[in-house]
């Protein structure tokens, strides 16, 4: 089934061969690691996603079932192993870019997507490739956080949405590029070496982003530059600085040892405090909360789709190629819905409010197209509305992700985006697969069950139009960039060395409800 969402490429197609009998079915273990395709991996290389993410669902890992005899569960485990790994690193990489550099952050979740990568292409069994998975859904979380912000950051004003519709239309072309790669590695050669190629197609975009030089995140203080140097927050900083000259005053090396460790401890403190201060704030923010929420109720149903729409199709309209049906219109509506949600805010004026009145009007009109499409009995009909209703649906990819990165100060935007992507899987097309399978199991009419998902389109434009009164009534003319500077304990070196006090930067933005 195919699976396709705003952040993420790992979506692929399974075939359900007891629903699709016309489908060929493989007779042997050699017919199936000779014919049928390996996994959709990475390949969209640097572009991935940037996440900000896809639904788990059953993928083209059947050729590794024969290697090492799978069942269906340990098959659907490997599916969406990924995801623990990137629920788990999305917040920690984007609590690290307060203290490290971003750019290099994204370097190191590229060295390890890439070696996970390999390391699937050399798994000898289950737990072996299951860990792998997992090692690339770390890799991802660097991409999750911290992609959007740098893009937002050097994208043209009058683009940044267009930008950023780019940005995530790189998921359904990586998906549709999947496909062809997969094909065609599967069927000349051996689905590790599909995992090898990927692994040595991201290898020189893991190198550069440590040899290039760095680009900094609006909203953090320079982890190094020329003239300061960053040693921590203002009360981190004089913990930090008494541990030290305590490490200094103590000449044995037992003691040393001691204050050492307590200097790791204290900082480990201090981040886990931070990252706990950062969330409460960002929980504070009306206008990303229920921007966030609108999310949630719109991924649970493209994560339905992705898993139960093929099924429902064929069950509905007797496709004897449903999967082929609900991938292509899925991946081409992908494409062009993205680029156009992003290029249409820009041309209303890229603004939170804009953004809320496009998300509301997509969504609600999308739903309407697909509520309709599902009533029909033609075929063709079907697929005319449900085409212009995911074309729509798409269209909120960008306007969603630029109110997450908006409606947050600056130095909130990694953890913003992070905390959405965990929320839009934890709470959106994680349960939904099983639930909807649940409601199935229970009214035994797929046409009713997909009008009663689809109506959850309604939901999620409702909260939406709810933003759009949020924001008015508490950020009215914040919708332009917010450049805030944190304090921090800076000693300055001038051109000789020599310390020369600290640097507390001025907060200043240009908020008239909020003036600095």
């Amino acid at each position: 089934m195919l699976s396709t969402s705003s952040n993420r490429s790992d979506d692929v197609v399974d075939v359900d061969q007891n629903s699709q009998p016309n489908l060929p079915i493989q007779q042997s273990k050699s017919q199936s690691l000779s014919h049928r395709p390996p996994p959709l991996a990475e390949a969209e290389m640097a572009t991935r996603s940037l996440s900000e993410d896809s639904p788990p669902t059953p993928s083209w890992f059947t050729p590794k079932r024969g290697d090492f005899k799978l069942n269906n569960f340990q098959d659907g485990v490997l599916s969406s192993a990924f995801m623990v790994g990137l629920l788990v690193a999305s917040p920690i990489f984007a609590s690290l870019a307060k203290s490290h550099n971003p750019f290099r952050l994204i370097g190191v979740g590229l060295s390890v997507w890439t070696f996970a990568t390999a390391g699937c292409g050399s798994s000898f069994d289950f737990w072996s490739i299951a860990i792998c998975r997992m090692l690339v859904g770390v890799g991802e979380a660097s991409f999750i956080s911290l992609a959007a912000p740098f893009i937002d950051d050097n994208a043209p004003v009058p683009q940044k949405t267009a930008w950023l519709s780019m940005f995530y239309m790189c998921i359904p072309t990586g998906v549709a590029l999947g496909y062809v790669y997969g094909g065609v590695v599967g069927s000349h050669l051996n689905w590790r070496y599909a995992f090898w190629g990927e692994a040595i197609l991201m290898l020189p975009f893991a190198v550069l982003a440590f040899v290039i030089k760095p680009l900094q995140l609006k909203g953090f203080a320079p982890a190094e530059s020329g003239k300061a140097q960053v040693v921590a927050s203002v009360s981190e900083g004089s913990e930090a600085s008494n541990l030290n000259d305590h490490v200094s005053e103590d000449i044995s090396d037992q003691a040393s040892e001691r204050s050492i460790k307590s200097i790791g401890e204290s900082r480990f403190l201090n981040q886990l405090s931070q990252f706990s201060k950062d969330t409460k704030d960002l929980l504070q923010e009306k206008v990303y909360v229920v921007n966030v929420l609108g999310y949630i109720a719109y991924n649970f149903v493209i994560g339905a789709y992705s898993y139960w729409g093929p099924k429902a199709g064929y069950n509905i309209y007797h496709m004897s190629n449903a999967d082929m049906m609900f991938g292509g219109v899925t991946i081409v509506c992908g494409i062009v819905g993205t680029i156009s949600g992003g290029f249409i805010l820009d041309q209303m004026g890229a603004t939170i409010s804009n953004a809320f009145k496009l998300l509301s009007a997509a969504t609600f009109l999308g739903a309407i197209f697909c509520l309709t499409a599902f009533c029909l009995s033609s075929l063709y009909g079907f697929l005319a509305l449900f085409t212009v209703g995911e074309l729509l649906v798409f269209a909120t990819q960008a306007p969603v992700n630029y109110v997450c990165l908006h409606s947050v100060k600056p130095s909130l935007r990694a953890l913003s985006m992070a905390i959405s992507t965990v929320s839009i899987h934890v709470f959106g097309d994680v349960p939904s697969s099983p639930l909807v399978g649940v409601l199935q199991d229970h009214v035994n009419n797929w046409r009713k069950t997909t009008l009663a998902l689809t109506s959850i389109f309604f939901l999620a434009a409702g909260i939406w139009f709810v933003g759009e009164a949020v924001r008015g009534g508490d950020l009215e003319g914040c919708d332009s960039e917010i450049v805030q500077l944190e304090p921090v304990n800076v000693k300055w070196l001038d051109e000789l060395g020599k310390e020369d006090g600290l640097f507390l930067p001025e907060s200043r933005c240009r908020c008239p409800l909020n003036p600095c």
